[in-house]
């Protein structure tokens, strides 16, 4: 398998057919609403935390938190088409493919999945410059994930 971090996409539908072919995506069975809550009540946890890290101006820290929550939502809002993907960029790939209505910025989750691949991997920091390229963009995306699991779950 090819390292992802190395390939360049030029499309989201490049990354996921790339992420097909490499045969990254696994069919799941069921739905369980309550580990679906669980997950939930994990990411607010994890989302307060976020923010405690951007109020002290802890940006890495903040922007990691950030991003794993966007993550755990994105896994979550998965688990109703059936799927579970292996890589992050996978996962955001089939997002943005298979669910337009959400209008979700493909360049947007790959802004945030480099960044924070060069936090964790290339001891390449973030600082508030960062941070302000992509709080809006944040928020509004993980509180429409939110919003909609919410929705499902009723």
């Amino acid at each position: 398998m090819r390292l992802l971090q190395m390939h360049q996409f030029k499309t989201v539908h490049e990354a996921y057919d790339y992420c097909i072919s490499e045969g990254n995506m696994i069919p799941k069975e069921e739905i369980d609403d309550d580990k679906i809550k669980a997950c939930l009540r994990i990411a607010e946890e994890d989302l307060q935390t976020a923010k405690d890290s951007i109020s002290k101006k802890r940006w890495n820290s903040g922007y990691k938190m950030y991003y794993d929550v966007l993550h755990q939502l994105v896994e979550v809002f998965l688990k109703f088409d059936k799927v579970k993907l292996t890589t992050h960029l996978c996962l955001f790939a089939y997002l943005c493919v298979k669910r337009p209505e959400l209008e979700l910025n493909w360049n947007f989750f790959e802004k945030v999945r480099t960044k924070r691949n060069g936090i964790n991997y290339y001891e390449t920091p973030v600082d508030e410059k960062d941070w302000n390229d992509v709080k809006l963009e944040f928020h509004l995306t993980i509180k429409l994930l939110k919003d909609k699991i919410e929705e499902k779950l009723k």
